[in-house]
């Protein structure tokens, strides 16, 4: 399944899984129309592999997604995972190596399809939109894609503290970000901006904001609206539908 979209001007992005930086999108004259940018392939592609390897994986995901549906997150140890899958624990952990990469690969299913939509969805936050407005529609998206899987980010992120920012599913959405602010704003460091605006969508301050503060998702949209509006300096369009 491909995700790409069609090949723009500006250089192109850096695999999902990868640190490298690409160069900034060239700003486009105002009274010409938008090009789609040049963003990621989806991501977490799946690896070629022998068929009793992927029957393997496939029972250990859905080990851990039914003890996860019965007990929450929390309760996910390699051990359990490999009791409820019948496979050998020693293969459970050189597949996945701990809790918190077992959790993030229970996660990669939601995430390509939330990638589809921002690579080759309808505008706003598919191509064919101006950044500044595709900006402000994924990050509402965003929002929601993290309010309803806060539970299980909270499990990978308390297993791994560190593991969000190196897992492929951050990385590709830290480089959709980051384009789209280069484009907005050409003489900023999009890399360091980006990582500022995902900051809040950290795990424990989403289930701060949400569970412990009792803010709804149409309260941090309209936070994020008032920062994009300082940002940005442009009017960010209305949230998509």
């Amino acid at each position: 399944m491909s995700t790409h979209e069609p090949q723009a001007t500006a250089g192109p992005a850096a695999p999902a899984g990868s640190t490298g930086s690409a160069e900034p999108a060239a700003p486009m004259p105002a009274d010409r129309p938008v090009p789609p940018l040049p963003l990621l392939p989806a991501l977490g592609a799946p690896v070629p592999e022998r068929a009793d390897a992927a029957r393997n994986r496939r029972k250990i995901l859905d080990a851990a997604a039914r003890i996860v549906a019965e007990n929450g997150p929390e309760a996910v140890t390699m051990n359990q995972v490999a009791q409820a899958s019948g496979i050998g624990v020693g293969t459970v952990y050189r597949r996945f190596g701990e809790v918190s990469q077992l959790l993030w690969a229970l996660l990669d299913e939601r995430e390509r399809r939330f990638q589809e939509t921002y690579l080759s969805g309808p505008p706003p936050l598919g191509p064919g939109a101006p950044a500044a407005q595709r900006l402000y529609a994924f990050l509402c998206a965003y929002v929601d894609h993290v309010v309803d899987q806060r539970a299980l980010l909270l499990a990978a992120q308390t297993a791994s503290p560190t593991g969000r920012y190196t897992n492929g599913a951050y990385l590709a959405t830290h480089a959709h970000v980051r384009l789209l602010l280069a484009e907005t704003r050409p003489t900023a460091n999009a890399p360091l901006l980006a990582h500022l605006l995902l900051a809040p969508f950290s795990p424990s301050l989403m289930h701060h904001l949400t569970e412990e503060q009792h803010l709804s998702p149409d309260e941090l949209k309209a936070g994020i609206r008032q920062l994009l509006h300082d940002e940005t300096d442009a009017e960010p369009a209305a949230e998509p539908r």
